[in-house]
């Protein structure tokens, strides 16, 4: 997929993770938590930590992208 998309904390809870250990791997990262839950964050954004949690996030956001409506 060519767009950058839009990774919620829908996308987190779907990729199995938990929310807490989300914030504690926000904190860590230097991102902002609360400004995810508002708004989400680019799939880039993440991709760019180089974690493999990340990357796990953002190829389930990729995927309900793609989903027809």
């Amino acid at each position: 997929m060519s767009t950058d998309v839009l990774v919620t904390i829908a996308h987190v809870r779907a990729a199995g993770l938990c929310v807490h250990g989300t914030r504690t791997w926000f904190a860590r990262q230097g991102l902002d938590f609360r400004a995810f839950l508002a708004r989400g964050l680019p799939a880039s954004s993440l991709l760019a930590t180089g974690d493999a949690m990340a990357a796990r996030v953002v190829e389930v956001a990729r995927r309900v992208a793609e989903e027809p409506r």
